[in-house]
């Protein structure tokens, strides 16, 4: 295999490594970037993008993301197609290989693999996804003020999300597989039964959603009775989880049980001296495009003073 040797390697996309790309260039890092499966990350699949700050009308997810690279490729950042295989973190170079092919060897490695929601797997939940389907409340819950909406999931950020959906929704279902909560903790679910326009379908799952061009409603079943229905909603959220993108480094990265990526608090660093993590594969709490990019934003600066504090004791 050929090798090539970078001072920063940025292993996925998205705000996170996209924003870590621009830093890290103006920084003279002379950054290379291997954009992953999803060149782009979530928001790539994202339609309307009304929160993040200098987007006073809104913009489309893909349109952003092409924003932030083509400001990364401004400052001299090399963006490639390409995702990594294994890595080798053994030594104080780190060597990571490109689809089985091609080895690099880097001084810092940035992680921004991000996270990918978890979903029911049903054919009209990936056909309407973005037309009434999303898996973020917070990012796409302000599109359905005033409507009814469902939600499915049974754990706290389910609840959390079903609660944030009560204060702009007319209406909220919270479609809940078993007979009772089971993952959510006690004064979450205190919090959903106690809010008067969120209605608890206990039993309950998702058959179909319904609409041809947008979300016009859903076919749930009752898992206790067998009892088919209809119910007229306009927006459709999945809030079973999150899956961080971060197999790939199990063995030499430390995480938590789910498999988000540890960092040292107030910083990116990882247990592995020179490698950052910042983004979704290491937030399991916010998971916006706006902290992911904060996130890859310090991941830049902590591996410029890790170079520069090495440097410093080799010179």
């Amino acid at each position: 295999m050929s090798v090539e040797k970078v001072h920063c390697l940025i292993i996925g996309s998205g705000p996170a490594g996209y924003t870590a790309a621009i830093y890290a260039s103006r920084a003279g890092l002379k950054p290379v970037m291997y954009q992953g499966a999803q060149p782009g990350g979530q928001l790539m699949i994202t339609n309307d993008v009304e929160n993040f700050p200098g987007y006073p009308d809104g913009v489309m997810g893909p349109e952003m993301m092409e924003h932030f690279k083509k400001q990364a490729e401004r400052f001299g950042a090399d963006i490639r197609y390409g995702t990594i295989s294994s890595v080798d973190f053994t030594g104080p170079v780190h060597k990571v290989t490109v689809d089985e092919k091609e080895v690099i060897e880097a001084d810092t490695i940035i992680i921004s693999t991000g996270a990918a929601a978890k979903w029911l797997g049903i054919e009209s939940e990936s056909r309407l996804n973005g037309r009434g389907v999303s898996a973020c409340a917070v990012c796409d819950g302000f599109f359905f003020r005033g409507q009814e909406v469902a939600i499915v999931g049974a754990g706290d950020t389910a609840c959390e999300e079903a609660s944030y959906l009560s204060k702009l929704c007319k209406k909220v279902y919270m479609l809940v597989r078993k007979d009772k909560f089971v993952a959510a903790s006690v004064i979450m679910q205190q919090r959903v039964l106690n809010t008067p326009n969120i209605e608890v379908l206990f039993s309950t799952e998702t058959q179909e959603i319904l609409g041809k061009e947008d979300v016009e409603g859903m076919r749930v079943k009752n898992n206790a009775t067998g009892e088919v229905r209809d119910i007229p909603v306009t927006g459709f959220f999945v809030a079973i989880g999150h899956k961080p993108n971060t197999d790939i480094f199990k063995g030499w990265i430390d995480m938590d049980e789910n498999g988000y990526i540890k960092t040292i608090p107030g910083t990116s660093k990882t247990n592995i001296e020179g490698v950052f993590a910042c983004g979704d594969a290491q937030d399991h709490v916010y998971r916006q495009a706006v902290t992911a990019a904060g996130t890859g934003c310090m991941a830049a600066l902590d591996a410029e003073r890790y170079l520069a504090a090495k440097e410093a004791v080799t010179a």
